[in-house]
């Protein structure tokens, strides 16, 4: 069970993410919020495209992958400045360098979401395109930021 006031410790290929402290500010949050519904979504969509769902009805209006993919893009949406409330409230430094890590957050953030909403798009959401979506490298670069960020803030939690 996690402490209170942290997320709990989550698990994805190959990575293995340490629970982040209650932020310290407005942002926090916010901030966990977003990286908690990206996270779930993934997780999700492993699921999803191991079931092998294809044709018109798979994924339609109102489904699970849907909620979740719609759920991820909104949370995708604002990432960036919500790492930044999150870094401005506890005036960490140096400034310039979380500055810059924040753009790139900025930047893998825009491109997983435009991948989201190209499949939001779709009249039908087939196992093979989540399995697809899962294998994008800007997908990829973004699971690996928030492994980073989460990392980041709870070493600059204070004591």
């Amino acid at each position: 069970m996690a402490a209170a006031g942290c997320r709990p410790a989550r698990q994805s290929p190959g990575f293995r993410v340490s629970p982040v402290p209650a932020g310290g500010g407005p942002g926090g949050a916010a901030l966990r919020d977003r990286i908690e519904a990206i996270e779930a979504a993934y997780e999700f969509t492993l699921g999803y495209a191991a079931q092998g769902l294809s044709g018109a009805g798979a994924g339609g209006p109102g489904s699970e992958i849907r909620e979740q993919l719609a759920r991820a893009s909104r949370a995708l949406d604002g990432l960036a400045a919500a790492l930044e409330a999150e870094v401005r409230s506890r005036n960490l430094e140096p400034a310039s360098d979380y500055g810059a890590f924040i753009a790139v957050l900025g930047e893998d953030a825009a491109r997983s979401n435009a991948a989201l909403r190209l499949l939001l798009g779709l009249p039908a959401i087939t196992s093979q395109a989540i399995d697809n979506l899962n294998a994008l490298i800007h997908l990829r670069a973004l699971l690996t930021d928030l492994f980073f960020v989460d990392e980041i803030l709870k070493e600059s939690a204070p004591p």
